[in-house]
């Protein structure tokens, strides 16, 4: 039976030195994601869903990678294949606001330290760990900018 592959995207989203996490309906801790819809671009769908899922307005800062998970579908009888495209996000305003309609228990901005204890995946746990290294790389030249020009 071929495997259904599904193309997602989602946001790591950092308030200066906090990233947003949720809490799904099965009591996980994750990053909000989704699944690309019709013709619209990967950045457009992650953007979409961290608005959707956290009430952010994020912007893109830059890309934070790939991720993939196969689980099994009850509702289609077969295997499934997420493909994640991540990208650094930041929220210059910290303010959010969790879809608890979509099924969402909790959520919020948390300590890199905490949110690396709550986040129930290990290759989202990395995820955030690189991509804070690299907003911290991003967000250093960024000031360096406003220095020099």
């Amino acid at each position: 039976m071929p495997m259904i592959v599904r193309n997602c995207a989602g946001g790591v989203v950092f308030h200066k030195n906090k990233v947003f996490i949720l809490k799904n309906e099965k009591g996980e801790w994750v990053l909000p994601k989704g699944k690309i819809r019709n013709d619209s671009l990967p950045t457009e769908t992650a953007l979409y869903r961290v608005k959707y899922e956290g009430g952010i307005d994020a912007r893109i800062i830059s890309t934070a990678g790939e991720t993939s998970y196969e689980f099994y579908s009850l509702s289609r009888k077969q295997p499934v294949c997420n493909v994640i495209n991540w990208y650094i996000m930041e929220d210059p305003k910290g303010k959010f606001k969790v879809n608890s309609e979509e099924g969402f228990l909790d959520g919020g901005f948390f300590s890199i330290k905490e949110a690396l204890q709550k986040i129930t995946y290990s290759q989202d746990k990395s995820l955030v760990n690189l991509s804070f290294k690299k907003y911290l790389v991003l967000k250093e030249f960024e000031e360096l900018e406003e220095v020099y020009v």
